[in-house]
């Protein structure tokens, strides 16, 4: 695989290694106000989509949805974000963030200012969950493999 020294996805996780594969890791995002963020890394150095073969570009985007059904189905979220953009670091990821309309962003994206503090309790038991939602997505992922 192809790894730039500059580069932070190549040299760092990126976040808790979830599930990997040869090709890419799903890892979650130590963020305490936006605890269900995850993102998909691929692991080759390519800071476009478009730089993936037709079966990665498969394989990666069944990996984002793959995500975004766990999500949905373990925490009912009120919208699953999606969003690879790559300004700040340009190597192929792709985020997958359950939000809620409580959550101190929502309906703005993430990375903006907060509208409102976040909701403490909710927080709390989004954060109790992680271990089993983890494991899902490691399941499932693994179900990808070939």
């Amino acid at each position: 695989m192809t790894a730039h020294a500059a580069c932070e996805l190549c040299q760092q996780p990126g976040g808790l290694l979830v599930a990997e594969g040869q090709a890419w890791r799903v890892v979650r995002v130590p963020d305490a106000a936006f605890p269900a963020f995850y993102r998909v890394i691929w692991r080759r150095h390519v800071a476009e989509f478009s730089a993936l073969s037709v079966d990665e570009r498969q394989q990666c985007m069944e990996l984002v949805a793959v995500l975004e059904r766990v999500l949905l189905a373990r925490l009912a979220p009120t919208k699953v974000n999606l969003a690879s953009l790559g300004n700040m670091v340009p190597h192929l990821h792709w985020h997958v963030i359950a939000r809620f309309e409580g959550d101190s962003h929502f309906p703005n994206p993430i990375w903006g200012e907060p509208l409102r503090q976040p909701d403490a309790g909710h927080l709390a038991a989004l954060a109790r969950q992680l271990p089993d939602i983890d494991r899902d997505v490691a399941q499932a992922c693994a179900m990808l493999q070939p």
